[in-house]
């Protein structure tokens, strides 16, 4: 059985959408808006208007913030969604001590962020939100405005009641925190689990394939080699020691021994492990994805160029997929050239995917990424004979997505600036991600540290 490193089968968490918290802040504060005017125009109990509204407005504004600054389709890292979490936390806190502390019962409203921690962040993240949600339940069960009430008299909770309210709160943030992550948890671990399965399964395919290979190419060699070699022994006695073409026999005969150990190697391909094929540098990597398409009617540039060595790293195929499927749409909608760029610097390792077609429709933009979003505009057919819309950006791009941020990616899209035009995708790894075997590759001098342009016009 195929043994697998676990770099290779350990999958990144899930990560939140911005969108997703978005969505439900804007659901909070249509909510809590609504709570504030019936308790004050409906119903006539006094309480903080301004501040409490001043709060819900702050929330509407960052949420309005956020729509500016990153696309809807944006994946939060762990700290950014901890952290916005976090200030929910801190907003319905704020709201609590203004209209009764724990007496309020919307109180146990707190629950939401951690529940929504629970589900999509790791335990670490959700238990430094449980004891914020717990602190700030400390805090209000002691330090609060008085509880909105028609009568004059303030509504005070009996301390033992407000202790009381308080425990079963914090009990239940711990237990439906605990519960909400282990169902959570199992099924991505079953996801995982799911998709290493066919990467191991992908990989064992593809040796027992090679390994085959290998064999068949060894056997059917070996006998025009061993006529070649045996030819070579029989002629070199019949050469003078001075004569040139004696030796011209003997480096054919060293050269046919050669191919002889070279093929018993071949032979013995799945006895001595797989490193050889799971090493893959950065410009054989771009050329296995961007060959496919060479063919296309469309010029493919490819310029690499760097700080010292080029990255080696390990085979993948998710990111010979997402790589191949964004080369595709940029193919199909382009006019004349396709352009793949490969940079890498001591920090990270970056393909930027760039086309002169119509780039980027302005509302595809901000969606790219979910499925089934098709429009860029009207591009030609593969072969160039009408201008019928052929696909491209639909779920295929989704999936391609998905992969390559699975393998530690950011992926940006943007249009080309004026008074160019076309789209332009730039992937980008860590430089550990991209370059696992980078110092291998630097020690045996394999890795040029110079600009290399691998342009091909088809």
């Amino acid at each position: 059985m195929l043994e697998a490193r676990e770099d290779d089968l350990r999958l990144p968490h899930r990560r939140l959408k911005l969108d997703t918290l978005v969505r439900l802040r804007w659901l909070a504060i249509a909510g809590q808006t609504a709570a504030l005017l019936v308790v004050h125009f409906g119903l006539g109990y006094p309480f903080p208007l301004v501040l409490c509204f001043g709060l819900v407005a702050f929330s509407a504004w960052l949420n309005i913030f956020l729509k500016i600054l990153w696309p809807a389709t944006r994946r939060l890292s762990e700290r950014m969604a901890a952290i916005q979490l976090g200030y929910d936390l801190i907003q319905m806190g704020g709201l609590l001590y203004l209209t009764g502390g724990l007496g309020n019962p919307f109180a146990f409203l707190l629950l939401a962020p951690v529940m929504i921690s629970a589900t999509g962040l790791s335990a670490h993240k959700t238990i430094l939100l449980g004891l914020l949600a717990a602190g700030i339940a400390s805090v209000l069960a002691v330090f609060h405005m008085p509880l909105p009430w028609p009568q004059t008299r303030d509504f005070l909770l009996p301390p033992m009641y407000a202790f009381g309210v308080w425990t079963a709160l914090v009990c239940a943030l711990a237990f439906m925190g605990v519960y909400a992550f282990r169902v959570a948890e199992e099924a991505r671990q079953l996801a995982d689990a799911l998709a290493a399965s066919e990467l191991v399964l992908a990989r064992e395919q593809h040796l027992n394939a090679l390994d085959g290979l290998a064999a068949a190419a060894a056997h059917e060699l070996g006998t025009p080699l061993a006529t070649i070699f045996l030819t070579a022994r029989e002629l070199k006695p019949e050469f003078e020691t001075d004569d040139p073409r004696g030796e011209d026999v003997a480096l054919i005969s060293s050269q046919a021994e050669r191919c002889r150990d070279i093929l018993a190697k071949l032979t013995s391909l799945s006895n001595e492990g797989d490193l050889h094929i799971r090493r893959m540098p950065l410009s054989q990597l771009i050329e296995e994805v961007v060959s496919p398409y060479r063919d296309f009617g469309t010029r493919i540039e490819v310029d690499l160029r760097g700080e010292g060595g080029e990255p080696v790293g390990a085979r993948n195929p998710g990111i010979i997929y997402g790589l191949g499927n964004l080369v595709e749409n940029a193919v199909d909608f382009a006019d004349t050239t396709v352009r793949v760029e490969g940079r890498w610097s001591g920090k990270d390792v970056r393909i930027v995917i760039s086309d002169d077609g119509p780039g980027f429709a302005p509302d595809v933009l901000a969606r790219l990424g979910d499925p089934y979003v098709t429009a860029r505009g009207r591009l030609k057919d593969a072969r160039g004979d009408d201008g019928t819309r052929a696909g491209g950006l639909g779920l295929g791009f989704f999936i391609a997505k998905t992969l390559l941020e699975r393998t530690g990616a950011r992926l940006y899209f943007d249009n080309r600036r004026p008074p160019a035009h076309g789209a332009v995708i730039t992937v980008a790894w860590p430089r550990p991600v991209m370059d696992q075997e980078g110092k291998m590759a630097v020690e045996n001098g394999a890795a040029p540290s110079a600009s290399v342009d691998t342009g091909a016009l088809t």
